[in-house]
């Protein structure tokens, strides 16, 4: 938006998304996590694996770890990854 000036409210909002975007991403994951088991056709878990590598990449996940999940495409392998991720992500809380 050229020549538009945010609100203290407006920076407020966009400094308080960045500041959760880990933790925004990590539950973003889980809900990929779920709907990973439950997806039914091949293109349909094509398209959730492809979003879920994203949300890794956004995460700065290593990329061998990223790599090994992606190739693997078990919901399980994300899972158990996630659940260390986000016991990380309290512990720096």
């Amino acid at each position: 938006m050229p020549g538009k000036d945010l609100s203290d409210h407006q920076k407020s909002v966009i400094s308080g998304y960045y500041a959760n975007l880990d933790a925004i991403m990590l539950t973003k994951l889980s809900e990929l996590v779920s709907e990973l088991y439950l997806a039914q056709t091949p293109s349909r878990k094509g398209r959730l694996w492809e979003r879920a590598e994203k949300a890794m990449l956004q995460l700065k996940i290593a990329p061998a770890i990223i790599r090994h999940i992606v190739e693997r495409k078990d919901p399980q392998i994300l899972a158990k990854n996630l659940q260390d991720w986000l016991s990380a992500d309290k512990k720096k809380r």
